[in-house]
Formats: C-alpha cells, structure tokens, sequence
C-alpha cells in the first residue's frame, strides 16, 4: 500500500447511453528516501603498516515498485442483489473478490477502474442504462487491496454532478486516491500524485465521451474526456510537480471488439512517445484485448470485465467474463523509471455469486485460451507479457515473421 503525498481528480454519460447492459439478460452495447550508503573500511591489522584500510562503499540498488491493475467495476443490479444477500441486507461485495484479493493486495500499489456512479447514502441504487452503486463497494475495494481507482467512464455524468460529488467522497471516507472526475477546478487541476515505495506516482484517467450527457454548467472540469493534447499537456505538468512515473488509464474503444481500432494504437503511440508517460492501461469494451510494447514501454489496450454480470447468459459474448490482473515491475534506470516486467493473471468472473476467480488454465481452460488469445491478437513479438499461470508464451518473432509497425 502506497502513502499518499497528493490528492486531487481530473476533469465523460443519459441520453446516448453507450454499452454496459447485463442487468436483463438483454443485449445492448456497453528508496530514494534511503539515500546511498556507505560502510568504512577497516583499518590495516597487518602490523605492517597499521594505516586506515580503503573506504569501500556500495550503490543504493535501484528504486522500484510493483502495480497491479484491473478492468471494469461494473455494478449492475443482478451484481448488487447478490451482494445484499451476501450481507442480510447490507451490501457485502468482499467474498466476489475474495479468491483474487492476494493477486491484488500483492501490490505495492493497485488500480481499478470504476465504471459507475455511487450513491452516497445507498438510496435510489440503479443498473444500466443509468448506473448507481451502493456505497458499501468503497470500503470493500480497499479491503480487497486497492489504493486507487480512476472514475473517468461514459457512465460518469449518469447521475450528473451530485453524482460525481457522492462517488468521490464515498472514496474519499474509504481511503481510495481517485483520477479521473472532479469536484472542484482546483481538485481537477491537481490529479493525485502518490509516493509507493520512495517513488512518486502519478495518475491520469480519461474516457472518449460521457454517453452524451454534456459536463454540467459551469463545470467542464466535472470529467476528463481524451484529448492527446491536453493529455500531453496534463502529463507533463504532473512531472512538473514531481511525478517521477506516470500512468495513464483511458476509457476507450469498440465495445466487445478484442482487436483494438485504428484510433487506440494512434493515441497510444502519441503518447508513448511521450517522455512524460510511462503506462497506459485500457478499459471500456469489456472484453481482454491485447497487450503492445512500444519501445520500451506498454500499452495494455483492455482488461476487460473484473466484476459485472455481462455473459453469454445475459445475451452477450463468452468474453465478456473474462478480464485480467496486469502485474508491472516498475524500476529505476538511467533513463528514468520503467517496466522492467510486465505479467498477467487471467480473471473469470463466475456465476450466480459473481465470484471472481483466477482463470487456471486447469480450471477455467476455455476462459484462459480466450485471453491468452486476445493478449496476444497482434500477432508475433507485439509484446513479451506472459500469464502468472499455464505455461502459455508470447508468439515470438520468427525467421519469417515481422511486427507491422504500419498497423
């Protein structure tokens, strides 16, 4: 678990009501601080000479930490009913992450990515189209071992501005750092910078549209939609008051489409050439799409579902029960900090109890093939990721085959 040095959110949903069905059964889319040391040298015991031995003196090794990262919360009713049953009554979300909370407490620092709206008070709870999550998903977050979630989504706005202000106090009382939406220009102007490990991180979150539902007057900071310039701009400004790594989360895609679009890998690309961004996680199509180094940086493109109840079931495809944990080494170099390893654990979200399990290739063989699938879609030497379970590797780059840079 990290500690906080700053807080603060960014500046994403009605009407156009883009994707995340399933609460029917119906389709529709959706060290430093250590400092260097250094140990003196014995004096000579010869008797020969009986002068000071040399000062031997040894590098701090290289900072680091570890992250984890997880696609969407997605609180649909089916989901919330479980969870109130779970807790006589009492929303109780902890035995769905129950079985995967080791893979996330793990971490030095953990992600998610929240979809929904909360209400603040656990009234006028909703599913889809208009999402409102009881508040009791907060704390049981954090119990499951995550330190921050960003909140950019096409479902931000669904309860407009209030909205927006219960989501964030109800992270705020549960001790989650959040990106993404704002409550005041000040808070949208100072996106959270967190110290894991000696090392100063910091986070920016974004989604490509608020399902048409405009940012409320006089607030166009309320929720962060993706402009590369000014996600550019946010990210150099973040190093400028002392990220020393930057992620970056968007909210981006074509929903249940596994390859990613044309749009992604050039926004992706722009800002990985950036030096001021570091990792970028995706979300929002709610099915695994594939992992792509770029240089030495990533860009994981969907992590799919990790709490919904989306499935074959509700109409919808197989996928859309499957997600993933992302598990990144980040250390230092000379160049600044970068992933040095970059692994997957495989997710599958079970049903009735919505329970989410690891998908062990022994297990939940069907669910595995499909991520591995889709983690690996572009093809031979894309990226060098590998499962924390099976035995399946990253198609490398043959005598004959190439990466299309020209995608």
């Amino acid at each position: 678990m990290g500690v906080l040095l700053a807080l603060a959110v960014l500046v994403g949903a009605g009407p156009g009501l883009v994707g995340c069905s399933g609460d029917d059964g119906t389709t529709a889319g959706e060290g430093g601080a250590d400092g260097a040391s250094a140990a003196a040298g014995e004096a000579g015991e010869s008797g020969e000479s009986g002068e000071a031995g040399e000062v031997a003196t040894t590098a701090p090794p290289p900072r680091s930490f570890t992250l984890a990262a997880t696609g969407d919360v997605l609180l649909h009713m089916p989901v919330m009913r479980v969870a109130e049953a779970n807790g006589g009554g009492v929303h109780d979300f902890s035995p769905m992450f129950a079985e995967v909370s080791d893979e996330i407490a793990g971490a030095d620092w953990a992600i998610c990515h929240l979809e929904t709206p909360i209400s603040r008070d656990g009234t006028d709870l909703s599913g889809y189209p208009m999402f409102n999550a009881a508040p009791e998903i907060a704390p049981d977050l954090a119990a499951a071992g995550y330190d921050a979630c960003d909140t950019a989504s096409n479902h931000t706005l669904d309860r407009g501005a209030a909205g927006v202000q219960a989501t964030l106090d109800v992270l705020d009382e549960a001790g989650l750092v959040h990106t993404g939406s704002a409550r005041s220009a000040d808070e949208a102007a100072n996106p959270p910078i967190s110290e894991v490990n000696g090392v100063r991180l910091g986070h920016l979150a974004y989604t490509y549209d608020t399902n048409g539902i405009p940012l409320p007057a006089g607030q166009p900071w309320a929720v962060n939609v993706i402009d590369v310039d000014r996600v550019l701009a946010d990210a150099a400004a973040l190093e400028g008051r002392g990220a020393e790594f930057v992620v970056v989360s968007l909210q981006w895609g074509a929903e249940y489409q596994t390859a990613p679009t044309e749009t992604q890998r050039e926004q992706a690309r722009a800002l990985l050439a950036s030096p001021h961004i570091d990792l970028v996680l995706g979300s929002h199509v709610h099915v695994v799409q594939p992992i792509e180094r770029i240089g030495d940086e990533y860009v994981v493109y969907g992590m799919g579902n990790f709490l919904s109840n989306q499935s074959a079931a509700a109409g919808l495809r197989a996928q859309t029960q499957d997600g993933v944990i992302i598990h990144a080494t980040v250390t230092e170099t000379d160049a600044g900090f970068r992933v040095s390893e970059l692994r997957y654990t495989p997710t599958f979200v079970t049903r009735p109890n919505y329970v989410i399990q690891v998908a062990d290739p022994a297990v939940h063989p069907d669910s595995y093939g499909r991520t591995t699938a889709s983690i690996d879609d572009l093809g031979p030497g894309a990226h060098d990721a590998r499962p924390t379970v099976g035995d399946h590797e990253p198609p490398a780059v043959g005598p004959s085959s190439m990466v299309d840079d020209e995608y």
